[in-house]
């Protein structure tokens, strides 16, 4: 999932330039090579922040571009809220997406 928060990014083949924060959720499949390509991909398009969530482990790791380069957060696990730096307001309690 991605996030534009310009409304001037978008037309109608999609969002033009990188978009504020993208969102990926892993599955099973996923391996350690195709995950460092992508965050070094989004690190070098811009992308403000890059959230990578766990469902299995129940945890979320916040890469936030800082100077060019990412930083990461802390581990974030359910219970814990997480707020975006590039989305003003908005928070999100883990708990309620690891619910089930």
């Amino acid at each position: 999932m991605c996030v534009v928060c310009d409304p001037e990014k978008l037309d109608d083949a999609g969002c033009l330039g990188a978009p504020d924060l993208v969102v990926e959720i892993l599955s099973p499949g996923d391996n350690k090579r195709e995950l460092k390509n992508k965050y070094e991909v989004y690190e070098e398009s811009g992308i403000k922040e890059y959230w990578v969530i766990h469902p299995s482990e129940q945890t979320l790791l916040i890469y936030t571009l800082v100077g060019g380069r990412y930083q990461s957060s802390r581990l974030f696990v359910s219970g814990d809220v997480v707020e975006s730096s590039c989305i003003a307001g908005f928070k999100l309690n883990l708990e309620d997406i690891f619910e089930g």
